[in-house]
């Protein structure tokens, strides 16, 4: 699997706080069978991660990695909030390329309310050739009441990542079931973990491809898409999902 939303690099942002929790996060991913990771710190006002702090903190783990001899691949990235797009330079954000491709850029989706400029912000980086992917929209409220909110978005390009511990239900029956209405109605494009630790908001793919109960549906979420976006490939044909009927209480 490549999971492309993680917080692994250490003392950057709310994830990892030492050099030893990144390699805890890197061996529990290799455990769950990912092997490609995208370092995707917080960039927003609380976090202002520049791009050569990402840089050299995604160059100090490749190394600690190798020197313990563990085998996962670290990619760059950012998690850049709607407000710095405004602030940021074209240069900046290709650096901050989601698994270092240019092209795309993981945009932080708000977990409260629908900003005015979501919009505008968001389709602006369309305007300047940079695909979003936006993160965990299934755990905004506005979103959860009404999915369908997304489909201008995702008609003009824009591409949603949900997050893994949603669907396993770690994050609660809310985010789950808007989560599958996602993936089922053709708004949703890639699954990530969101990883900030090893184990609480965990690193990890595994039991979310589990929960989908469909094998192809769960590659192609979890590494096909993936791949093609850190490949700079065109993204692969959708499989067929049949949707199934999902409450707040449960599938059926």
């Amino acid at each position: 699997m490549i999971d492309l939303h993680t917080h692994i690099l250490p003392g950057i942002d709310d994830g990892s706080r030492t050099p030893g929790d990144a390699l805890e996060m890197a061996r529990a991913a290799l455990a769950d069978g990912t092997r490609v990771v995208a370092a995707t710190p917080h960039v927003r006002e609380d976090w202002p991660t520049s791009p050569e702090l990402m840089e050299a903190r995604v160059a100090d783990l490749r190394h600690a990695l190798a020197e313990t001899r563990i085998p996962l691949q670290i990619l760059p990235g950012g998690e850049i909030d709607l407000h710095r797009l405004d602030v940021l330079s074209d240069e900046e954000l290709q650096r901050f390329g989601l698994g270092g491709n240019p092209d795309y850029l993981l945009v932080e989706f708000p977990y409260y309310g629908w900003p005015l400029g979501l919009a505008n912000r968001v389709l602006g980086l369309r305007e300047r050739g940079i695909t979003p992917v936006l993160a965990h929209p299934e755990r905004n409220g506005d979103v959860q009441g009404n999915p369908e909110r997304l489909r201008p978005l995702v008609d003009a390009g824009v591409l949603c990542q949900v997050t893994a511990a949603s669907l396993d239900g770690r994050i609660g029956r809310r985010s789950r079931a808007c989560g599958f209405t996602l993936i089922e109605t053709g708004l949703a494009h890639l699954v990530a973990s969101d990883g900030h630790t090893p184990d609480i908001r965990g690193i990890g793919m595994s039991r979310a491809a589990a929960a989908l109960g469909n094998e192809e549906l769960a590659r192609w979420l979890t590494y096909e898409v993936p791949a093609a976006i850190v490949g700079g490939l065109s993204l692969p044909p959708r499989p067929p999902v049949t949707p199934r009927r999902f409450s707040l209480f449960g599938r059926s």
